[in-house]
């Protein structure tokens, strides 16, 4: 769905992100990895248009996704930052009605399908019970479902989230990762996200990209990057293995 062809990212001539060419298919949960500073987050804003490539291309559909008016790629691609905008004085319905934006513009009128859509979304990540509470007295976890739930009233084929559990316990952290993977099943939506665990996620994600200093170190499954000498290679320390006594997927530990 989106390709990196030769694409390159560099401010007052520090290149953060080398020239990488990179393809992220459709229908797939892409998740990027590497320590802090790695190129994670600018390889996601080139992606979201929120930085434009200093070289190569970065391709929407064999589009430059620089070419494609705002509402276009709005249409394809939804995007949670890091830190989302503060939600004061908004209700989650509010919220998720924002996802609607990109169809109606700013003086568009909802009609009964818009207000179904938003009212799926919302059930889909399980937060009818709290569509009128404010978003700011929610738990994190319950927060980020809200977040969630607006990209998919934006009914975008495309969902990007740049560390989206950052913030969250381990028991929301799983939630909603969980959850992202069965709208990515049930909708067929494509995703591409940036986490820190790798356990998660090998568990969670179809394709693993790992990047160190700007650079794409490794790819592929996550049988093929959780190794020992890979985990050494992208984060630089030694990291033991086990596999799961029920699953049998590796898990990485410190040794």
């Amino acid at each position: 769905m989106f390709q990196l062809n030769n694409a390159a990212f560099t401010v007052s001539s520090h290149t953060i992100l080398h020239p990488t060419n990179i393809t992220f298919e459709k229908g797939v949960v892409t998740t990027l990895l590497g320590h802090n500073g790695c190129g994670k987050s600018t390889l996601m804003k080139l992606l979201s248009r929120q930085n434009q490539a200093s070289h190569g291309q970065v391709l929407l559909e064999n589009q430059a996704v620089s070419q494609l008016k705002q509402k276009d790629f709005a249409l394809k691609v939804a995007y949670l930052p890091q830190h989302p905008p503060i939600t004061d004085g908004i209700t989650v319905k509010e919220l998720v009605r924002f996802g609607r934006y990109p169809w109606k513009g700013a003086f568009g009128r909802y009609t009964d399908q818009d207000n179904n859509l938003v009212t799926q979304a919302i059930e889909k990540v399980g937060l009818e019970n709290y569509q009128d509470r404010f978003v700011a007295t929610l738990s994190g976890g319950e927060r980020q479902r809200a977040w969630v739930a607006m990209l998919l009233a934006q009914q975008s084929e495309c969902i990007l989230l740049d560390e989206p559990t950052s913030a969250l316990d381990i028991s929301h952290q799983y939630e909603l990762l969980a959850l992202i993977r069965e709208l990515n099943q049930s909708l067929g939506l494509t995703v591409i996200m940036v986490l820190h665990d790798i356990n998660m996620a090998a568990k969670f994600s179809d394709h693993l990209i790992a990047l160190h200093s700007g650079n794409v170190i490794a790819q592929g499954k996550p049988k093929d990057i959780m190794k020992v000498d890979v985990l050494k290679q992208i984060y630089g320390m030694d990291l033991a293995l086990f596999a799961h006594p029920t699953s049998g997927h590796p898990i990485s530990y410190i040794p």
